[in-house]
Protein backbone atom coordinates (compact mmCIF):
# COMPACT_ATOMS: atom_id res chain seq x y z
CA UNK A 1 0.00 0.00 0.00
CA UNK A 2 1.26 3.40 -0.69
CA UNK A 3 1.06 6.21 1.38
CA UNK A 4 1.75 10.04 1.42
CA UNK A 5 2.57 11.32 4.78
CA UNK A 6 2.36 14.94 5.69
CA UNK A 7 4.13 17.01 8.26
CA UNK A 8 4.42 20.59 10.09
CA UNK A 9 6.75 21.02 12.38
CA UNK A 10 6.68 23.74 15.03
CA UNK A 11 9.64 24.58 13.63
CA UNK A 12 7.53 26.15 10.61
CA UNK A 13 10.50 25.10 8.49
CA UNK A 14 7.08 24.26 5.75
CA UNK A 15 5.07 21.00 4.41
CA UNK A 16 7.46 17.62 4.71
CA UNK A 17 5.43 15.31 2.15
CA UNK A 18 7.01 11.62 1.73
CA UNK A 19 5.26 8.97 -0.52
CA UNK A 20 6.05 5.85 1.27
CA UNK A 21 5.49 2.35 0.15
CA UNK A 22 4.45 -0.24 2.89
CA UNK A 23 4.17 -4.04 2.24
CA UNK A 24 5.74 -7.79 3.31
CA UNK A 25 9.11 -6.64 2.97
CA UNK A 26 9.18 -2.87 5.54
CA UNK A 27 8.82 -0.27 3.61
CA UNK A 28 10.23 2.53 0.77
CA UNK A 29 10.47 5.93 0.54
CA UNK A 30 9.74 6.80 -3.22
CA UNK A 31 9.99 10.37 -2.99
CA UNK A 32 9.67 13.18 -0.89
CA UNK A 33 9.90 17.23 -1.04
CA UNK A 34 9.50 20.19 1.79
CA UNK A 35 7.57 23.04 0.16
CA UNK A 36 8.56 26.06 2.66
CA UNK A 37 5.67 27.99 4.07
CA UNK A 38 5.53 31.46 2.21
CA UNK A 39 5.71 34.62 4.66
CA UNK A 40 2.08 34.99 5.01
CA UNK A 41 1.44 31.31 6.01
CA UNK A 42 4.24 31.45 8.31
CA UNK A 43 3.18 34.58 9.71
CA UNK A 44 -0.49 33.58 10.12
CA UNK A 45 0.52 30.00 12.06
CA UNK A 46 2.96 31.40 14.28
CA UNK A 47 0.30 33.78 15.74
CA UNK A 48 -2.61 32.07 15.54
CA UNK A 49 -3.25 31.01 18.90
CA UNK A 50 -3.60 34.27 19.56
CA UNK A 51 -6.69 35.11 16.62
CA UNK A 52 -10.44 35.13 17.33
CA UNK A 53 -12.28 31.90 17.19
CA UNK A 54 -13.33 32.80 13.62
CA UNK A 55 -9.93 33.46 12.43
CA UNK A 56 -8.73 30.05 13.63
CA UNK A 57 -11.83 27.95 11.92
CA UNK A 58 -10.77 29.60 8.87
CA UNK A 59 -6.80 28.64 8.97
CA UNK A 60 -7.86 25.59 9.94
CA UNK A 61 -10.54 25.20 6.05
CA UNK A 62 -7.73 26.88 4.48
CA UNK A 63 -4.33 25.13 5.56
CA UNK A 64 -6.24 22.26 4.41
CA UNK A 65 -6.75 23.46 0.99
CA UNK A 66 -3.42 24.31 0.90
CA UNK A 67 -2.08 21.38 1.78
CA UNK A 68 -4.07 19.40 -0.88
CA UNK A 69 -2.98 21.85 -3.63
CA UNK A 70 0.88 21.04 -2.91
CA UNK A 71 0.30 17.66 -2.28
CA UNK A 72 -1.49 17.34 -6.37
CA UNK A 73 1.83 19.94 -7.59
CA UNK A 74 4.09 17.03 -5.54
CA UNK A 75 2.25 14.02 -7.18
CA UNK A 76 2.10 15.48 -10.94
CA UNK A 77 3.86 12.28 -12.77
CA UNK A 78 3.89 10.41 -9.91
CA UNK A 79 2.00 7.26 -9.10
CA UNK A 80 -1.44 7.97 -7.07
CA UNK A 81 -1.12 7.08 -3.64
CA UNK A 82 -4.06 5.03 -1.86
CA UNK A 83 -4.48 7.43 0.71
CA UNK A 84 -2.48 10.28 2.78
CA UNK A 85 -1.81 10.44 6.19
CA UNK A 86 -1.46 14.18 7.46
CA UNK A 87 -0.31 15.36 10.84
CA UNK A 88 -2.01 18.45 10.40
CA UNK A 89 -0.10 21.92 11.78
CA UNK A 90 -0.33 21.64 16.20
CA UNK A 91 -1.71 24.86 17.15
CA UNK A 92 -2.81 23.89 20.69
CA UNK A 93 -1.53 21.14 23.23
CA UNK A 94 -2.85 21.19 26.59
CA UNK A 95 -3.33 17.66 27.20
CA UNK A 96 -3.99 18.28 31.15
CA UNK A 97 -7.23 20.03 30.01
CA UNK A 98 -7.80 17.01 27.48
CA UNK A 99 -6.92 19.90 24.87
CA UNK A 100 -4.78 19.31 21.63
CA UNK A 101 -5.72 20.70 17.80
CA UNK A 102 -3.93 19.88 14.71
CA UNK A 103 -4.88 22.31 11.77
CA UNK A 104 -5.25 21.57 8.20
CA UNK A 105 -8.25 19.76 7.54
CA UNK A 106 -8.77 16.66 6.18
CA UNK A 107 -11.87 16.93 4.60
CA UNK A 108 -10.22 19.64 2.81
CA UNK A 109 -7.24 17.79 1.63
CA UNK A 110 -9.76 15.11 0.31
CA UNK A 111 -11.91 17.66 -1.68
CA UNK A 112 -8.45 18.79 -3.59
CA UNK A 113 -6.89 15.86 -3.94
CA UNK A 114 -9.64 12.78 -4.22
CA UNK A 115 -8.20 10.78 -1.90
CA UNK A 116 -8.81 9.39 1.63
CA UNK A 117 -7.00 11.32 4.23
CA UNK A 118 -6.53 10.01 7.54
CA UNK A 119 -6.03 13.20 9.92
CA UNK A 120 -6.35 13.90 13.87
CA UNK A 121 -4.34 11.45 14.89
CA UNK A 122 -3.74 12.83 18.27
CA UNK A 123 -6.72 13.81 20.08
CA UNK A 124 -8.04 10.41 20.57
CA UNK A 125 -5.25 9.23 22.76
CA UNK A 126 -5.59 12.71 24.78
CA UNK A 127 -9.62 12.02 25.58
CA UNK A 128 -8.18 8.44 26.82
CA UNK A 129 -6.22 10.30 29.26
CA UNK A 130 -2.61 10.24 27.22
CA UNK A 131 -0.38 13.01 26.24
CA UNK A 132 -1.28 13.07 22.44
CA UNK A 133 2.63 13.06 21.98
CA UNK A 134 5.32 11.58 20.92
CA UNK A 135 3.30 9.69 18.05
CA UNK A 136 6.42 9.15 16.01
CA UNK A 137 8.11 6.12 19.08
CA UNK A 138 5.83 2.85 17.34
CA UNK A 139 7.70 3.80 14.11
CA UNK A 140 10.86 4.01 15.71
CA UNK A 141 9.96 0.43 17.16
CA UNK A 142 8.95 -1.03 13.95
CA UNK A 143 11.39 1.06 11.09
CA UNK A 144 14.53 1.46 13.70
CA UNK A 145 14.54 -0.93 16.43
CA UNK A 146 18.33 -1.98 16.04
CA UNK A 147 19.26 1.71 17.41
CA UNK A 148 18.76 1.47 21.56
CA UNK A 149 16.96 5.07 21.11
CA UNK A 150 15.67 7.43 18.08
CA UNK A 151 16.25 11.35 18.92
CA UNK A 152 14.29 14.12 17.12
CA UNK A 153 15.78 17.60 17.13
CA UNK A 154 12.84 19.23 15.43
CA UNK A 155 11.00 21.84 16.81
CA UNK A 156 11.16 20.41 20.38
CA UNK A 157 13.57 17.39 20.69
CA UNK A 158 11.91 14.42 21.88
CA UNK A 159 13.18 10.55 22.51
CA UNK A 160 11.92 7.01 22.33
CA UNK A 161 13.24 4.08 23.84
CA UNK A 162 13.06 0.64 25.29
CA UNK A 163 12.81 0.56 29.00
CA UNK A 164 14.32 -1.91 30.97
CA UNK A 165 12.72 -4.07 33.78
CA UNK A 166 15.68 -5.68 35.42
CA UNK A 167 17.84 -7.06 32.46
CA UNK A 168 15.01 -7.14 30.31
CA UNK A 169 14.01 -4.11 27.55
CA UNK A 170 10.14 -4.39 27.81
CA UNK A 171 7.91 -1.49 26.32
CA UNK A 172 8.60 1.53 24.65
CA UNK A 173 8.46 5.03 26.72
CA UNK A 174 9.00 8.08 24.92
CA UNK A 175 8.61 11.67 26.15
CA UNK A 176 9.66 15.30 25.09
CA UNK A 177 13.12 16.47 26.33
CA UNK A 178 13.27 20.18 25.87
CA UNK A 179 12.47 22.85 23.21
CA UNK A 180 15.16 22.96 20.53
CA UNK A 181 14.78 24.69 16.90
CA UNK A 182 11.87 26.40 18.66
CA UNK A 183 14.84 28.16 20.54
CA UNK A 184 17.48 28.53 18.45
CA UNK A 185 15.41 29.18 15.33
CA UNK A 186 14.23 32.47 17.76
CA UNK A 187 17.65 33.15 18.65
CA UNK A 188 18.41 33.07 15.21
CA UNK A 189 16.14 35.57 13.84
CA UNK A 190 17.87 37.95 16.01
CA UNK A 191 20.92 38.03 14.33
CA UNK A 192 19.02 38.06 10.89
CA UNK A 193 19.16 34.41 10.00
CA UNK A 194 16.25 31.70 9.30
CA UNK A 195 18.28 29.41 11.51
CA UNK A 196 21.76 29.04 12.72
CA UNK A 197 23.25 26.50 10.19
CA UNK A 198 25.76 24.44 11.48
CA UNK A 199 25.46 26.26 14.77
CA UNK A 200 28.07 28.79 13.73
CA UNK A 201 26.99 31.55 16.20
CA UNK A 202 26.68 29.26 18.65
CA UNK A 203 30.00 27.95 19.03
CA UNK A 204 31.32 32.19 18.50
CA UNK A 205 29.15 33.03 21.77
CA UNK A 206 29.75 32.13 25.47
CA UNK A 207 28.12 30.21 27.65
CA UNK A 208 26.37 31.62 30.93
CA UNK A 209 25.78 29.91 33.45
CA UNK A 210 23.36 32.14 35.32
CA UNK A 211 20.98 32.15 32.14
CA UNK A 212 22.20 28.15 31.94
CA UNK A 213 21.41 26.91 35.64
CA UNK A 214 17.85 29.42 35.24
CA UNK A 215 16.80 26.97 32.28
CA UNK A 216 18.03 24.41 33.95
CA UNK A 217 15.32 24.80 36.49
CA UNK A 218 12.65 24.79 34.88
CA UNK A 219 10.08 22.67 36.19
CA UNK A 220 9.00 20.60 33.10
CA UNK A 221 12.96 19.14 33.89
CA UNK A 222 11.54 17.39 37.57
CA UNK A 223 8.49 15.76 36.00
CA UNK A 224 8.95 12.08 35.07
CA UNK A 225 6.32 9.60 33.11
CA UNK A 226 4.98 10.48 29.94
CA UNK A 227 4.97 14.08 29.37
CA UNK A 228 5.04 16.61 26.25
CA UNK A 229 5.69 19.94 25.36
CA UNK A 230 3.72 22.88 23.48
CA UNK A 231 4.01 26.32 22.03
CA UNK A 232 2.20 27.33 25.28
CA UNK A 233 4.97 26.35 27.55
CA UNK A 234 7.91 27.80 25.19
CA UNK A 235 5.80 31.11 25.35
CA UNK A 236 5.20 30.97 29.00
CA UNK A 237 7.83 29.10 30.43
CA UNK A 238 11.32 29.00 28.25
CA UNK A 239 11.37 32.11 26.53
CA UNK A 240 10.81 34.84 29.76
CA UNK A 241 13.90 33.64 31.26
CA UNK A 242 15.95 33.74 27.62
CA UNK A 243 14.45 37.35 26.75
CA UNK A 244 15.16 38.65 30.31
CA UNK A 245 18.95 38.05 29.98
CA UNK A 246 18.76 39.44 26.18
CA UNK A 247 16.75 42.21 27.55
CA UNK A 248 14.97 45.10 25.52
CA UNK A 249 17.16 45.69 22.52
CA UNK A 250 19.76 42.45 22.90
CA UNK A 251 23.38 43.05 20.88
CA UNK A 252 24.36 40.48 18.75
CA UNK A 253 26.84 39.05 21.40
CA UNK A 254 23.91 39.23 23.16
CA UNK A 255 22.23 36.67 20.60
CA UNK A 256 25.56 34.89 20.40
CA UNK A 257 25.68 34.12 23.86
CA UNK A 258 21.96 33.14 24.33
CA UNK A 259 22.24 30.69 20.89
CA UNK A 260 25.54 29.19 22.95
CA UNK A 261 23.77 28.51 26.59
CA UNK A 262 20.84 27.15 24.88
CA UNK A 263 22.54 24.77 22.62
CA UNK A 264 24.29 23.89 25.62
CA UNK A 265 20.81 23.25 27.22
CA UNK A 266 19.74 21.16 25.23
CA UNK A 267 23.05 19.10 24.63
CA UNK A 268 22.68 18.78 28.72
CA UNK A 269 19.06 17.70 28.74
CA UNK A 270 19.46 15.08 25.93
CA UNK A 271 22.88 13.81 27.75
CA UNK A 272 20.97 13.20 31.14
CA UNK A 273 18.55 11.08 29.44
CA UNK A 274 21.11 8.81 27.36
CA UNK A 275 23.23 8.51 30.52
CA UNK A 276 20.21 7.75 32.90
CA UNK A 277 18.79 5.41 30.44
CA UNK A 278 22.50 3.79 29.52
CA UNK A 279 21.36 4.48 25.63
CA UNK A 280 24.68 2.77 23.70
CA UNK A 281 23.54 3.54 20.06
CA UNK A 282 21.37 6.68 19.43
CA UNK A 283 19.57 7.45 16.08
CA UNK A 284 19.46 11.63 15.36
CA UNK A 285 16.99 12.55 12.84
CA UNK A 286 15.18 16.00 12.46
CA UNK A 287 16.54 19.28 11.01
CA UNK A 288 18.50 19.44 14.07
CA UNK A 289 20.25 16.69 13.00
CA UNK A 290 22.35 19.53 10.80
CA UNK A 291 23.36 21.36 13.31
CA UNK A 292 26.99 20.14 13.72
CA UNK A 293 27.77 21.93 16.54
CA UNK A 294 24.97 21.04 18.55
CA UNK A 295 25.25 17.26 17.60
CA UNK A 296 29.22 17.99 18.94
CA UNK A 297 28.06 18.87 22.46
CA UNK A 298 25.45 15.82 22.74
CA UNK A 299 28.58 13.43 22.46
CA UNK A 300 30.52 15.32 24.75
CA UNK A 301 27.76 15.44 27.40
CA UNK A 302 27.07 11.63 26.62
CA UNK A 303 30.46 10.22 25.51
CA UNK A 304 29.14 6.51 26.29
CA UNK A 305 26.71 7.20 23.99
CA UNK A 306 27.29 6.23 20.06
CA UNK A 307 25.48 8.92 17.93
CA UNK A 308 24.25 7.90 14.29
CA UNK A 309 23.06 10.42 11.84
CA UNK A 310 22.07 9.14 9.10
CA UNK A 311 20.97 9.79 5.38
CA UNK A 312 19.97 13.08 4.21
CA UNK A 313 16.70 11.16 3.70
CA UNK A 314 15.97 9.57 6.80
CA UNK A 315 17.07 12.79 8.96
CA UNK A 316 14.79 14.91 6.94
CA UNK A 317 11.79 13.10 6.29
CA UNK A 318 11.62 10.36 9.66
CA UNK A 319 8.52 12.16 10.82
CA UNK A 320 6.67 12.35 7.53
CA UNK A 321 7.54 8.23 6.86
CA UNK A 322 6.19 7.41 10.16
CA UNK A 323 3.20 9.22 9.99
CA UNK A 324 2.70 7.73 6.84
CA UNK A 325 3.53 4.51 8.64
CA UNK A 326 0.98 5.99 10.99
CA UNK A 327 -1.87 6.34 8.61
CA UNK A 328 -0.79 2.50 6.80
CA UNK A 329 -1.98 0.85 10.28
CA UNK A 330 -5.00 3.16 10.94
CA UNK A 331 -6.34 1.76 7.96
CA UNK A 332 -5.52 -1.48 8.82
CA UNK A 333 -7.04 -1.32 12.26
CA UNK A 334 -3.86 -1.92 13.92
CA UNK A 335 -2.72 0.05 16.71
CA UNK A 336 -1.27 2.29 16.13
CA UNK A 337 -0.63 4.65 19.59
CA UNK A 338 1.28 3.22 22.61
CA UNK A 339 -0.12 4.42 26.33
CA UNK A 340 3.56 2.80 27.42
CA UNK A 341 4.69 6.49 25.69
CA UNK A 342 1.81 8.98 26.02
CA UNK A 343 0.21 7.76 29.37
CA UNK A 344 -3.16 7.04 28.06
CA UNK A 345 -5.42 4.02 29.88
CA UNK A 346 -4.96 1.71 27.08
CA UNK A 347 -3.34 1.71 23.14
CA UNK A 348 -5.55 3.36 20.63
CA UNK A 349 -5.84 3.05 16.84
CA UNK A 350 -5.90 6.90 16.38
CA UNK A 351 -6.87 9.10 13.28
CA UNK A 352 -9.90 10.50 11.62
CA UNK A 353 -10.50 8.56 8.06
CA UNK A 354 -12.34 11.75 5.40
CA UNK A 355 -12.99 11.45 1.82
CA UNK A 356 -14.07 8.62 0.49
CA UNK A 357 -15.84 9.56 -2.18
CA UNK A 358 -17.57 7.82 -5.53
CA UNK A 359 -16.43 7.99 -8.49
CA UNK A 360 -18.53 7.95 -11.28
Amino acid sequence: MKILGLMSGTSLDGLDMALCEFGGEGYRVLAAETVPYMAEWKQRLSTLEKASAYEYALAHVELGHYFGQKVNNFLQGKERPDAIASHGHTIFHQPHLGLTTQIGDGDAIAAETGLPVVSNFRTLDVALGGQGAPLVPIGDELLFGEYDACLNLGGIANISYRSEVGSQRTERVAYDICPCNMALNRLAAILGYPYDKGGVNARGGQVHTCLLHELDALEYYAVTGPKSLGKEWFVEQFWPVVKSFLGVVPSMTQARDALATVSAHIAMQIGRVLEANEIGTLLVTGGGAWNSYLIEQIGDYSPATAVTVPDALTVNYKEALIFALLGYLRLGGKVNTLASVTGAKCDSIGGTLSGLMTRE
